[in-house]
């Protein structure tokens, strides 16, 4: 059988070199997936039934030497902050939140140290002198406390190390950089108790200097053997970053003066089709995958034989919705973050809702609206909490601000999940804890296994719950870090290590991975995403306390290091590949934006003699037309739902609506599609205009066919500001009005009203005779013309009515800002034609339907405008010849009622569609 995979002829290798030791045997890997493909090498390569060898990652391994237990970075920063509060002077202890932000900073550079076996006292002095040097230029007296504590800071970092290390020893724990300098110190101790055993490494590339000294040393001792997947292409040419570290151990391991480095492969010029892809953004990038797989599917009888890597793990969710049906298998591999889980989203919500309600006012638990809705609307709690009607309370009410006793006052029916969401959090962390495991396990019963996105979903709520549950098990050995703000901070710090597993046939199907997860393995079809530069490689971030040029002294890994092991796992990816897509994004700006990567131009400037390179840029099919207008045709049902309407009456506001826009109409009126319900927060301008009308209403209803004298007017003034609060109080509903936006708006409102008074008392101390005959009443009067299919009853609400100076006057208030010339007409063949004139046709519309009432007096109709005072009373009026006609007489009316069935028959014809207005 023909060898194609590297662990294939690790596979072959360990049959034919170690067949009568396989028990003595222990298969060393970069990484814990590679240990399945190489098991199913070897039962591949034997027809009998063996016992495979012992194989198990580096980690692992070293772990052995040391005799040392792992332990995650979470838990080290809480037994760093034991040793910080021992050692630092009580009154600069920093506060766990604080702290940690600097310390996983500092654990990194000790890992690093320990890893790559330097003396700590000499690296961490050397930074501690660097900062003594940078602030050479402060005078001593000039020395501030900050720059004292500062250097102070620094010249404790030893003592810091020192502590910790020996904290961790002692409780037989530690970080990566610890265990491995522990089995370099445990080495000669390790070999000499291993008895027969021998080691095989396979398929690695960078080694740190403690998995250096480990490896160099059981080679020596002949207790090892190691085989690299270098392919001639990278080690040979000095300047190629995958072959860097290869060529290194080839050059100074003093195994290789004697014994040959294997294996040299000629695997990366074989002929390969590679195709590299643009295309604008993550979700093009999702569905060209999607194709590609669809294509192959068709081609090849399975996919077990394709890899897609992806560069940015954000891309996985909506690849999986881009693969076809075809994908029968499918196996993810990778970690795929916390921070977009759902159930993660709902904690965090919730951790925001307890933290503001216990700020505000600890002895009350006051929620913000917003942040309980939050909560209620979630797609992990709506449909189990049984708080419909809650919400529409919340929303109809404008409740801002709720006390924790009203919320379950105004929520009879409280399920389980409901008290556990709005428990309260009044005991500390533990209780916090208990009580969100509680909530998760009550969301993972609310879900069933029948359907795919909800074993999704529970695959998302499992995630957390093992986070709160490790959070409980560090606060139970923790308890003086306890907070509410310290248990938030600690656990947006841990849910980035919180990783989604997803359940899968590792040997079956179609291979969807990360690029560490890609070590080792070789695949006929590689994928490859978000090509793109700062994401494939990473970009230069150094989270890191020592400087750059340090770092090269001391040989410790840089940027340089990290983007050649980066490119090492690429080329590793292309290296026995035969068809390779290589996307990224065409767009530099945006989140996901940034160059084509340098490995797609090296491919592109180094190009193989047998590779058949192709790029091609995807952009999506723009139609012909941008965007084509909505047209609703007639039907049945909505002629006669306008015949409903036409008996039950045209509001003038209706007809303006067709006129702007029939689409609107059509689902206002037609459909009756009202706006949802929200929380008014601060006041909106219409709610602010129903205050003014109902305030003038009420103080004006008295006086309703009487004459208004000055005094009337004064008692009024003095009514304005109890009648305004207590119209608030009944359109705001609970809404809070005693400060901020709404203070404003209620100010505001009584500054138009008294503004309003006071040209009403101007203008009778002036002489006019004001007498009021009609407020906010409902006018209604049937239209029959010969032109229109059937009569139409034309209905509307009347702001007011009044006599003045022997002549009748409707007035229509508006809150907003109105010239005279928007009640001005010119022509009457556009006036249903231009939205311009929606007030004149809503003003001539009230004259109509009051004329029956007339008696033979003249008539005029008019706005008065809040935002224009100044200018009185502004009175429709027709233009015409030089003379401005303001008198509604036949005249006028006639034309009017022309104009409005001709826009009635427009409206009422089968068959003229409901066209949208763009």
């Amino acid at each position: 059988m023909a060898e194609t995979t590297f662990l294939d002829k690790i596979a072959s290798t360990i049959i034919d070199g170690y067949n009568h030791k396989l028990s003595d045997l222990v298969v060393v890997l970069p990484n814990k997936r590679a240990k399945v493909f190489l098991i199913e090498a070897l039962r591949k390569k034997t027809q009998n039934t063996i016992f495979a060898p012992q194989i198990i990652s580096i980690e692992d391994f070293i772990q052995d030497i040391a005799g040392i237990r792992s332990v995650d970075s979470i838990e080290l920063v809480f037994e760093f902050y034991e040793i910080y509060i021992e050692i630092t002077d009580k009154e600069k202890q920093q506060p766990f939140e604080l702290f940690a932000n600097w310390a996983k900073t500092l654990l990194q550079d000790f890992n690093e140290i320990d890893r790559y076996l330097l003396e700590p006292s000499h690296v961490l002095s050397y930074l501690k002198d660097i900062e003594d040097i940078k602030h050479w230029s402060v005078d001593a007296e000039k020395r501030t406390t900050m720059i004292d504590n500062y250097l102070q800071f620094w010249n404790l970092l030893p003592v810091y190390y020192e502590a910790l290390y020996g904290h961790l020893l002692n409780k037989g724990i530690g970080y990566q950089g610890l265990i491995y300098r522990e089995a370099v110190k445990n080495l000669n101790h390790f070999s000499n108790a291993i008895g027969n055993k021998e080691f095989l490494f396979a398929g690695f590339n960078a080694l740190n200097a403690s998995e250096e000294k480990i490896v160099q040393h059981l080679l020596v001792t002949d207790k090892a053997k190691i085989f690299w997947d270098a392919d001639e292409a990278f080690l040979n040419d000095p300047f190629h970053d995958a072959g860097l570290f290869l060529r290194r151990f080839k050059e100074s391991w003093k195994h290789y003066k004697a014994n040959p480095f294997e294996w040299i492969v000629k695997d990366f010029s074989e002929p390969k089709n590679i195709q590299v892809i643009g295309t604008p953004k993550t979700i093009g990038q999702a569905k060209i995958v999607g194709s590609i797989i669809e294509k192959h599917a068709q081609r090849e009888n399975s996919l077990n034989k394709t890899a897609i890597v992806l560069g940015e793990e954000n891309l996985l969710v909506p690849l999986l919705y881009a693969l076809p049906a075809s994908v029968e298998a499918l196996n993810i591999t990778m970690g795929y973050s916390g921070k977009n889980n759902p159930a993660q989203i709902l904690i965090a919500k919730l951790f925001k809702l307890h933290s503001n309600a216990l700020s505000r006012n600890p002895s009350s638990y006051v929620f913000y609206y917003k942040d309980v809705l939050d909560i209620l609307t979630h797609p992990l709690v709506e449909p189990y909490a049984q708080a419909a009607a809650l919400v529409n309370i919340i929303n109809q009410n404008n409740y801002t601000f709720i006390t924790h006793n009203k919320l379950l006052e105004l929520s009879p029916n409280q399920s389980t999940l409901f008290l556990l969401l709005f428990q309260k959090w009044e005991h500390g962390s533990m209780q916090v804890l208990e009580t969100i495991s509680s909530l998760l396990l009550q969301i993972k019963s609310n879900l069933s296994n029948d359907n795919d996105e909800e074993k999704i979903t529970k695959a998302f709520v499992y995630s957390i719950f093992k986070v709160i549950n490790k959070l409980m098990n560090y606060y139970s050995r923790h308890q003086h870090i306890d907070t509410i703000e310290t248990l938030f901070a600690v656990y947006k710090q841990i849910i980035d290590l919180a990783e989604v597993s997803f359940e899968g046939e590792p040997l079956n199907g179609l291979q969807i991975m990360g690029v560490l997860e890609s070590r080792v393995l070789d695949f006929d079809t590689v994928i490859v995403t978000s090509m793109n530069e700062g994401k494939f490689p990473a970009g230069k971030s150094q989270n890191s306390f020592i400087p750059y040029d340090v770092k090269r002294e001391l040989g410790l890994p840089t940027f340089k290091e990290k983007d050649a092991i980066y490119t090492y796992h690429f080329y590793h990816l292309l290296q026995r590949a035969k068809n390779i897509y290589l996307l990224y994004n065409t767009e530099s700006e945006g989140l996901d934006g940034g160059e084509k990567s340098r490995f797609i131009t090296q491919l592109e400037v180094e190009k193989q003699k047998n590779h058949t390179l192709t790029h091609e840029i995807y952009n999506a099919a723009l139609p012909d037309i941008a965007y084509k207008p909505i047209v609703i045709p007639k039907s049945e049902s909505v002629m006669s739902r306008l015949k409903e309407i036409a008996v039950n009456g045209f509001s003038p506001s209706a007809l303006t609506s067709y006129i702007r826009n029939p689409i609107q109409f059509y689902m206002q009126k037609i459909l009756r599609i009202r706006e949802v319900e929200e929380v008014e927060e601060n006041i909106a301008l219409n709610t602010l205009g129903t205050i003014i009308h109902e305030t003038l209403r009420v103080l004006y209803e008295p006086f309703i066919d009487k004459f208004l004298f000055a005094e009337d007017i004064k008692n009024c003034i003095k009514q304005i500001d109890d009648e305004v609060l207590k119209q608030f109080k009944i359109v705001y509903k609970e809404g809070e009005i005693k400060k901020g936006r709404n203070l404003l708006a209620f100010e505001v409102a009584k500054r138009n009203v008294l503004n309003f008074l006071k040209l009403e008392l101007q203008e009778i101390e002036n002489g006019d005779a004001v007498k009021i005959i009609a407020l906010e009443k409902t006018y209604e009067r049937l239209l029959e013309h010969p032109k229109l299919p059937f009569p139409v009853l034309i209905k509307g609400n009347v702001d007011r009515i009044e006599q003045r100076n022997g002549k009748i006057r409707i007035i229509d208030y508006k809150t907003g800002k109105v010239d005279g010339k928007e009640v001005s007409l010119k022509q009457w063949e556009k006036l249903t034609s231009e939205i311009k004139n929606d007030k004149i046709i809503q003003v001539l519309a009230y004259a109509f339907m009051y004329a029956p009432n007339l008696q033979g007096q003249e008539m005029e109709v008019g706005i008065l405008s809040f935002k224009n005072l100044k200018s009185g009373f502004l009175p429709f009026n027709f233009k015409e010849d030089k003379t401005e006609i303001s008198v509604v007489d036949d005249t006028i009316s006639g034309n009017y009622i022309e104009q409005l069935v001709l826009l009635l028959n427009e409206i009422l014809d089968k068959e003229i569609p409901f066209q949208e207005k763009i």
